[in-house]
Formats: structure tokens, C-alpha cells, sequence
């Protein structure tokens, strides 16, 4: 049965395609795993990372895509990485050894985050990588740290002007203050530049305060730093549906849509223009006084750092849970799924993920009659749900089926996961190609 063009349909990879319609090779992964899992797909994470270092070659500027790590654990990103020369962003000692134990060498790593450690500061200055600094107490123990050690590279973290209130980053008194201790403590510190982050998802904001940061390398030029690189961050968009159906969405959006008439505070985008590498195309030409963005980084020889995590991850991971129970509420059902919302959820910023889950049917035949459901977790708890909204699904799930979120690489798949109950954590299950089939493996 065809569902309505307002079903939230998800965007899909031709290998997600492929899988989730071999119903053999699921059942495989199944019996082996016994409970939810989720599926990775080294492959399309290394196409995005090629589009987007793509982009920064076609625009003749030198610069290094970071792989911001928090985005999703798994390392089967990492030698994907490697192979391509990209660089990865950790905000954690644990972080940092699971890179260089996948090949990712210290001057490919940049640290960021709240306060390093001092553990982690000095991890960082004997593998040559690169912190981001965010206060000028971290900055003093950064210098003591580099004194006793090789050096440190970092970078200076600007408070946004548009986010005064932000906990991130050093104001204008501040960045001041830093400058003059970086040019006092070279040559133990290399300041390699300056790095702020965004919240949202525009092009516009990230091209004006790359500009506006470029006076602010030169004048630390001018006081003998090195100070030739700009990190713009995140924040790189995504879209999960067609944007004929995310408008049609939130033009008849209304809690009667979702079990319990939840409400939310708010949606992720999940429909947005541009996106990933071409989000990045549209930065680099936004215009400036030389032409473009991209033609100012080029005349002042400045590099470009970017940390995408969600935008990496696009189009290359899924999530599957097995059915254990249905029942009919009201003019609606309930699907009980083996798992918690914990490790498929945006429930964390009160919210849903939105792109419509699909059911795979296992077992004999049934009568093909559209259902709606919502769908909830194994536990005891009332909140236990991952989907809220009433989905449609094409015959009634029931007990071994299986339910595929789609697309939930990033952010979706580990950052809230809990062994509530003492429930396994789901695995991780490595998809690649050979000989012209797909196999599989269990992430270790």
C-alpha cells in the first residue's frame, strides 16, 4: 500500500534500500544478536567526507575536514578516515586513544570541548594535536603543560558576538589577554588559529564571522604568531525527508498526531537546503570583499578547519528493533518493540525523530490493511517511546517482525543509550560489500 505524501518518507541510500529488502540477510543478523542492533556503513561515511574535501579542492583552499566523534562511537569510521587523510575531533582521553588505536595519527586529532584536563592537555602535546582553547585558566595550564613537554598546538576559541550568553569561548578582553601570553610562551605554544562554533544550521552566520575573524589573525600575525587557520565548527545540515513532505508536516501538525496528544518544543529540521558538502560549497562563496569567502582564505593564506559529526554520518547507518507485541488503543496501536527509546531517540531535547519508521514482515502472510501505531520500548516505563507519532504502517506488526528506523547514524544511535533493565546495549553490525553481496560483521 502507497503511504501519503505527508508520511515523512525517509531519504535513503541505495545499500539501506538494498538491506532492509533482504529479509535473509536481516533474519542472519536476527538470530544472532537476539535484540535491537544497529547497522553502520563504512562506505557512505567515506563518500561524504570525499564530497566535502572535494569542495574545499575545487575551491583551491587549503584546509582539513574533522570527523567531530561525539556524533557516533563506533570506529569503523576511523580507518575510513585514515585512508582519505581527514582529520578526527575528540573531547576526551577515551576519545583520543580509540582514534590512534584506528590509525588516526596526533596531528590529525584536534581536541575540543569544555576544560581539557591536564591528562588530556599533555596526551595532546605528545601527539602533536590540536586544542582548541576555550578560557584563559585552561590556556595558563596549556602553556605550563607544553613548557614540560614537546609543545602544544592550539587554536583560540572566539565568543560568538550573536551568543553572548554562550559558556564557550573567550570574549574580546579576553582573546586580547590570550594573544599577548601566546606570543610570551612560543615557541612551547603554536597558536595555529582561531575556531568558534554555531548553534543552528545557516550558511550566512558561519561566512560572516569566518570574515569577520580574519583582522583578528592578521593582528596576531603581526604579533609573531603562526595564526593561520579558521575552524568554523558544525552544525552542518542534513535533510531525512523530501521537502514536500516536511512542509506538508508542519502545516497539519497537531498533538492529536501522537499517542497521548504529546507535544514538543520543537523538531529538528529534518528537511533543509543546502546540506552537507554543499552546505560548505555555499560558505565558501558567500561574498566578501574579494569575491567570495573562499577568495579571502586564499589571499591571506589562511586554512579552513570544519567538524561535521551529524553530516558525515548521513545516509550511513540504520536501526533495527524486533517486534514483541502489538495491541489496538483506541482508533491506533501500540507496538512494543525488544530495545529502549534510550538508543534510538531525541527524546533527550524533548523532541522526535521524525523520518518514518518502516516495518519488515517475517513469517507467513497476513491481510495488508494500513495501521497506525505508535511505538514504544520494553521497559516499565511510561516515557519508554520512540515514536510518539502515529505512523502508518502497511499490515498490523506483530510478534518477530522487525521495525528499521532509518538513517540514525548520527546522533541517533549511542548518545542516549542505557542498559536500563540490565538490556545489552545493541550492537553494532559492520555492512560492506564483497563480490557483489553484502556481509556483515559485529563490531567488537
Amino acid at each position: 500500500m502507497e503511504l501519503a505524501a505527508s508520511s515523512l518518507r525517509a531519504i535513503e541510500r541505495d545499500w539501506a534500500i538494498a538491506v532492509r529488502r533482504d529479509t535473509a540477510f536481516l533474519e542472519q543478523i536476527v538470530r544472532a544478536v537476539q535484540g535491537p542492533f544497529h547497522l553502520v556503513h563504512p562506505e557512505s561515511f567515506a563518500d561524504n567526507l570525499s564530497e566535502f574535501q572535494e569542495v574545499l579542492r575545487r575551491h583551491d583552499v587549503q584546509g582539513h575536514v574533522y570527523f567531530g566523534k561525539k556524533a557516533n562511537k563506533s570506529g569503523a569510521w576511523l580507518p575510513e578516515i585514515a585512508k582519505l587523510d581527514g582529520r578526527v575531533d575528540v573531547a576526551s582521553i577515551p576519545e583520543f586513544v580509540h582514534a590512534l588505536a584506528n590509525g588516526i595519527r596526533g596531528e590529525s586529532i584536534g581536541v575540543t570541548g569544555a576544560a581539557k584536563s591536564d591528562e588530556l592537555l599533555w596526551l595532546a602535546s605528545r601527539h602533536h594535536a590540536t586544542v582548541a582553547i576555550d578560557a584563559l585558566d585552561e590556556l595558563e595550564r596549556a602553556i605550563a603543560i607544553a613548557g614540560q613537554s614537546t609543545g602544544l598546538y592550539i587554536l583560540l576559541r572566539v565568543l560568538p558576538p550573536t551568543a553572548p550568553d554562550s559558556r564557550f569561548g573567550l570574549n574580546d578582553r579576553d582573546f586580547d589577554i590570550a594573544l599577548t601570553r601566546c606570543a610570551e610562551a612560543k615557541p612551547h605554544i603554536v597558536m595555529e588559529g582561531l575556531s568558534f562554533h554555531l548553534d543552528g544550521y545557516a550558511v550566512k552566520p558561519r561566512a560572516e564571522l569566518a570574515l569577520a575573524l580574519i583582522p583578528k589573525l592578521l593582528k596576531a600575525r603581526a604579533m609573531g604568531l603562526k595564526a593561520s587557520a579558521i575552524s568554523i565548527g558544525g552544525g552542518f545540515a542534513c535533510s531525512f525527508v523530501s521537502e514536500k513532505d516536511w512542509k506538508a508536516f508542519k502545516e497539519t501538525c497537531h498533538p492529536g498526531q501522537f499517542h497521548a496528544n504529546k507535544t514538543f518544543s520543537h523538531f529538528y529540521p529534518f528537511y533543509q537546503s543546502p546540506t552537507g558538502a554543499g552546505m560548505l560549497d555555499a560558505i565558501l562563496d558567500s561574498p566578501a570583499e574579494g569575491g567570495n569567502l573562499a577568495a579571502e582564505l586564499r589571499n591571506h593564506e589562511i586554512r579552513l578547519f570544519l567538524e561535521p559529526g551529524r553530516a558525515l554520518l548521513d545516509g550511513a547507518g540504520m536501526t533495527v528493533f524486533p517486534v514483541q507485541g502489538y495491541k489496538q488503543n483506541q482508533d491506533y496501536g501500540i507496538v512494543t518493540v525488544a530495545g529502549l527509546s534510550m538508543s534510538m531517540s531525541a527524546q533527550w531535547v524533548n523532541s522526535e525523530f521524525l523520518p518514518t519508521p518502516m516495518l519488515v514482515q517475517l513469517g507467513p502472510e497476513r491481510p495488508q490493511e494500513l495501521t497506525r501505531a505508535a511505538i514504544g520500548g520494553s521497559s516499565c516505563m511510561e516515557y519508554d517511546v520512540l515514536t510518539w507519532r502515529k505512523v502508518p504502517f502497511e499490515a498490523r506488526p506483530r510478534y518477530g517482525d522487525l521495525i528499521i528506523y532509518p538513517n540514525t547514524a548520527g546522533y541517533q544511535m549511542d548518545k542516549n543509550e542505557s542498559s536500563f533493565h540490565q538490556l545489552a546495549l545493541p550492537p553494532k553490525i559492520v555492512v560492506s560489500e564483497q563480490d557483489n553481496r553484502f556481509v556483515w560483521r559485529i563490531e567488537q
